[in-house]
């Protein structure tokens, strides 16, 4: 349907501008482009409109109804980048102190929560780690990322206590049951599941906050976040995320610009 749809407004818009399938080039097919975008389209919608239009002039090379395929010197709209989604230092705090901590439960999850938002590890990262992984005189811990990439990320004293913590009552939660090797474990005594991470993590976040979309994510989000904000450096913390580039680190700076901007509204005279 939306294939059909996508072709008809190209259709009609060769209509507009006096031309043709057999005579458009690419310089047309950008016009079409920068029309749709005045539009209001978002970017990903004007590239599926672009992967239709290619799909259609490579039916017609097949077909040897046209010699060239203009589409191929027609780059794709690049979609613009959303900015993470973070807890502000207040609100993180209070997502912290939540977990009842007199049951093991409670210090498993006290203990979930100072790990992400201490150390900024990906859900996968977390789910991996063993006991023998953490080493509590360094307040380290050894993480595999992606492509089994292998790093050492510190802790703070808070997420070091909160662990200890949680090893001390571990076995309480573990009963009889084999011991599957992993750090933190279910209710039920197994490894932990990515969903039951998420359940766990969305359930505290919720309870203090609008937020729309919430995930451990944002807890990694918001570990990146804080740090920018307070001056870390941005390669130190494309290290301590496991980032291959740092071009993915630096989304951070652009969270921090746009808290600047909204200070400066808020508070200059003249920032309205």
């Amino acid at each position: 349907m939306a294939y059909t749809e996508d072709l008809a407004q190209f259709e009609e818009f060769l209509g507009a501008a006096g031309r043709t399938i057999e005579d458009a080039d690419h310089i047309l097919i950008r016009r079409f482009l920068g029309v749709l975008v005045d539009r209001g389209l978002e970017k990903s919608t004007a590239a599926r409109k672009l992967a239709c239009v290619r799909s259609l002039f490579r039916f017609l090379r097949r077909r040897g109804l046209r010699d060239t395929n203009p589409t191929l010197l027609v780059s794709t709209p690049r979609r613009a980048r959303r900015l993470p989604t973070f807890l502000d230092e207040r609100t993180i705090v209070t997502v912290l102190d939540l977990p009842d901590r007199s049951t093991p439960r409670g210090v498993r999850d006290a203990a979930i929560l100072e790990v992400f938002y201490s150390t900024g590890l990906r859900l996968s990262e977390l789910l991996s780690l063993r006991p023998a992984d953490i080493r509590m005189r360094e307040r380290v811990l050894k993480v595999t990322g992606k492509g089994s990439k292998q790093r050492i990320v510190p802790f703070g004293v808070r997420a070091g206590e909160a662990v200890r913590a949680w090893i001390a009552v571990r076995q309480e939660m573990l009963g009889n049951r084999p011991d599957p090797g992993t750090l933190f474990l279910s209710d039920r005594g197994k490894a932990l599941s990515p969903k039951g991470v998420n359940i766990i993590v969305n359930r505290y976040i919720r309870s203090v906050s609008e937020l729309q979309k919430t995930s451990p994510h944002v807890l990694r989000h918001t570990f990146a976040t804080h740090l920018v904000n307070r001056g870390a450096d941005l390669q130190a913390v494309r290290e301590l995320l496991g980032h291959a580039s740092l071009s993915t680190t630096q989304i951070y700076t652009h969270v921090g610009i746009d808290r600047l901007k909204k200070v400066y509204t808020q508070a200059h005279p003249k920032g309205t």
